[in-house]
């Protein structure tokens, strides 16, 4: 009789976990997912039509495993053939080929395909545009005036003569890479829209986390070299992520990735029990006895056992389902993790106000960005994207404009709290009134509430270790993904976070330490070493 493992989450590492059992083992995944939906926070929201990208996945990763996992599951828009081997890679610091099996769909179907994106974000300040990330260019000059960018010259050039010492804050690291004047005018204020807490609560560890290659220096040597070399190769190996200049994406948003690794798993024998909550966790003699959970659709508590269990849950979630076995100062440091959650309104316009300035060709004079940082103070939005620039077949009405305003929030504070329509007006007036759209203009819209989308570095997270030190002794459990681990984990790292939890099961190997260095470790730093 083959092996069971319990998976918890249909996201992006769950379902990897699943295909990669189902294609190397003979272990049978069991995923209980807690929605009905398919892909976590990757999933695509369909709403009359048009297709909403919950928080934005470009398809992109230093990591030539993943770029070829990917184009096996939806080939490349074109493709005659698939790559099923890919050889040699440095697979946790010890040279292994790894097969991939060529079980994904047929690329001569045009909507199973991924296409190829230009990659554009910038930000929205002064009503104006910048570069992101931010370079100190004659626009640059123009929009912020010179006494300003004296200031943020002689500040950046201070803490390069003089470096910051005892970086403890994310406003430490802030300062120590962009000066004070450049982190004043746009990482303060904007940090603490997405984040809820000023940036001298938080710890530096994410700055570490999410901005370790991005700096001055960078951004101009990239301009400087995007005018004589460009990387028009899919890889970008020689570019920093956050200057890649295209992207590969689903034709019809990252939801589509996930929903057809779900088909693929459960065509190999894979379960996908879905709306059902886990509720209970039985530990014995350091492993993980059975799972107990919910499901709502057939409104009844069922008990399950498994040989190996995945998680990808919040460990705060997970903590607290595993009842009166957990010491009391794991119990604690987990109680005491923090999150930052999110909503997403939709719109359907017949045309933005704003233009397009760049020299950019776009449809109907379109701004070219896939998002749009709004720094803005006087409103509370935080990121606008333009879901006709992802692909143009997440919209389903020709020569509409289709755009998500994200805010962040937390579960219970104002914004969480307003009602629906309510909430939807609001976002509609504060684009009005920094001129980015006339609300007279909007046709359609809807609105997406998503909690626990970010695991926050503050609370209790100077403490973690605990709750890791805890759950990594538990021989048989699996901790992955980005809520699954507390980590702000890029999609990539966290199917990383799977297939290494995978191939540590199939190889025998104990020690969990190469599933928590994902994104830590140099291996997988999104950054070129010269």
């Amino acid at each position: 009789m083959s092996k069971i493992a319990i998976i918890i989450g249909a996201g992006p590492a769950g379902l990897t976990a699943a295909y990669e059992l189902v294609t190397k083992t003979d272990i049978k995944p069991i995923i209980i997912e807690k929605t009905n939906d398919i892909g976590g926070l990757s999933k695509t929201v369909v709403h009359n039509g048009n297709r909403m990208d919950i928080g934005g996945h470009r398809f992109f990763s230093k990591s030539d495993l993943i770029m070829k996992w990917w184009q096996n599951i939806l080939p490349l828009q074109g493709s005659e053939s698939k790559d099923d081997t890919v050889e040699d890679i440095n697979y946790h610091n010890r040279k292994t080929t790894v097969k991939l099996s060529a079980t994904g769909p047929d690329p001569e179907k045009s909507d199973e395909v991924m296409l190829i994106r230009k990659r554009l974000s910038r930000i929205f300040f002064l009503k104006k545009f910048f570069d992101y990330p931010i370079t100190l260019n004659s626009k640059t000059v123009q929009n912020l005036g010179v006494i300003r960018i004296i200031k943020i010259a002689f500040t950046y050039l201070w803490v390069k003569i003089f470096r910051v010492k005892n970086i403890k804050t994310l406003e430490d690291f802030f300062i120590s890479r962009f000066g004070t004047e450049l982190y004043k005018t746009f990482f303060k204020d904007y940090t603490k829209k997405v984040w809820g807490i000023p940036c001298n609560e938080i710890a530096a560890g994410w700055g570490a986390q999410r901005v370790k290659e991005l700096s001055v220096s960078r951004a101009m040597l990239h301009a400087l070299k995007s005018v004589f070399l460009k990387d028009k190769t899919i890889e970008q190996k020689h570019t920093d992520t956050s200057l890649i200049e295209q992207f590969l994406y689903p034709k019809l948003g990252p939801g589509q990735m996930w929903e057809t690794v779900a088909r693929l798993v459960e065509e190999k024998g894979a379960v996908i029990i879905k709306n059902s909550d886990v509720i209970g966790l039985d530990i014995s003699e350091n492993k993980v006895c059975e799972l107990s959970y919910f499901d709502h659709t057939a409104n009844a508590k069922n008990v399950i056992k498994g040989d190996y269990y995945f998680s990808t849950m919040p460990v705060k979630d997970l903590v607290a389902a595993m009842g009166d076995k957990v010491p009391e100062t794991v119990k604690n440091v987990a109680l005491n993790l923090q999150y930052r959650d999110f909503i997403t309104v939709g719109l359907l316009l017949n045309k933005l106000k704003i233009k397009n300035e760049t020299n950019i060709a776009t449809a109907d004079g379109l701004v070219p960005d896939n998002w749009i940082y709004i720094q803005e103070k006087d409103v509370k939005i935080g990121r606008l994207q333009i879901y006709n620039n992802w692909s143009p077949y997440m919209v389903a009405s020709p020569g509409k404009i289709w755009i998500g305003l994200e805010y962040f929030c937390n579960e219970g504070d104002e914004l969480w709290e307003m009602n629906d329509p309510d909430f939807i007006q609001f976002a509609i007036d504060e684009l009005h009134q920094i001129d980015i759209i006339d609300r007279d203009e909007v046709i359609d819209k809807t609105i997406i509430r998503i909690p626990k989308t970010y695991p926050a570095y503050f609370g209790s997270y100077s403490e973690f270790g605990v709750v890791s030190d805890f759950t990594n002794q538990l021989e048989n459990l699996f901790l992955i993904g980005r809520n699954g681990m507390h980590k702000y984990n890029n999609q990539d790292h966290s199917m990383l976070t799977a297939i290494t939890a995978v191939n540590n099961i199939i190889t025998g190997e104990k020690s969990k330490k190469n599933i928590w260095e994902i994104n830590t470790e140099e291996d997988f730093h999104e950054i070129k070493k010269n």
